[in-house]
């Protein structure tokens, strides 16, 4: 598949996923709730790094290559995006600049639910253990690849039947008790509620998001720009607060500002500026930039 405005680490190293790991050749092998685990790789352009095929290997399905290019989001224009999110914010630009290749994925609304529950402060590293741990405990195996075996995401009715003490082995602390209830929650109508919110039903779901357990503003938001197509949805987390306040000057004890300077300044793609904002942040930090 041929796309632009792409890089496989700014995709999967932005914070959005957790179930995908880099190889050493700079592909990523994992998969997307309900798929076999694929290996994606992406070969550049000579003139263009960020342009360039996307091959995706055990791909299955009737239609891989529609799965995939909606789970990657390639028929957005980010590059549209990209310039009207820069135009006037010379802020932006920057973070643009360094995060070029980032989309948002298309998740699952349940692992995204969950992963998000999880992700409640801890760091990508643990993160992902958890939620290995989770899949590998109480999911059904999902097929092997590159030597590799894989699990399925385990199912809300199945997490709904367990107990905290069920999920000691996932090391999830306080969190197991946040999991258990939300899967009660959410699988009294076997998800039918959760799946049927979307990126216009914003108000709806923000509701219904942080009606269940461990489930506040900033997780209900990541799971709807990252699950639900709501990418007028800024989350506020401790990199993206860190760039509001030394980069826009918003007070770092107040979330609330920076939303609302989202809403008006970043409109529709508040959640595209927040990844890029959050990508320029961390890398600002790893390479010890102020």
């Amino acid at each position: 598949m041929s796309v632009k405005d792409f890089n496989l680490e700014h995709i999967f190293d932005c914070g959005q996923c957790f179930r995908w790991e880099r190889q050493a050749d700079g592909s990523y092998t994992g998969l997307a709730s309900g798929t076999q685990p694929v290996n994606i790789s992406f070969s550049p352009r000579e003139n263009d790094e960020y342009s360039g095929e996307i091959a995706i290997s055990n791909a299955g399905g009737s239609d891989p290559e529609g799965f995939w290019s909606s789970y990657l989001d390639l028929k957005r224009d980010y590059g549209g995006i990209k310039a009207e999110l820069s135009a006037n914010d010379p802020v932006m630009a920057k973070a643009v600049e360094f995060g070029q290749g980032i989309r948002i994925l298309q998740q699952d609304k349940w692992e995204t639910l969950i992963s998000f529950i999880i992700s409640q402060n801890n760091n990508i590293k643990r993160i992902k253990g958890c939620i290995s741990a989770l899949c590998e405990n109480f999911g059904k195996p999902a097929g092997e690849h590159m030597g590799r075996e894989f699990f399925e995401f385990p199912e809300a009715a199945a997490l709904a039947a367990l107990s905290e003490e069920d999920l000691a082995p996932c090391r999830l602390g306080y969190r197991a008790k946040y999991i258990v209830e939300t899967a009660k929650a959410v699988s009294k109508d076997n998800c039918e509620k959760l799946y049927s919110l979307g990126g216009s039903s914003g108000e709806e779901a923000f509701g219904y998001l942080t009606g269940l357990s461990g489930v506040g503003p900033k997780v209900a938001r990541c799971i709807m720009l990252f699950s639900m197509g709501n990418h007028g949805s800024f989350p506020v987390d401790v990199w993206v607060r860190q760039a509001m306040s030394s980069l826009y000057g918003i007070d770092k004890g107040s979330a609330k500002a920076m939303t609302e300077y989202a809403e008006r300044e970043f409109g529709a793609y508040g959640g595209v500026a927040q990844q890029y904002l959050f990508y320029y942040m961390k890398s600002l930090q790893i390479r010890g930039k102020k």
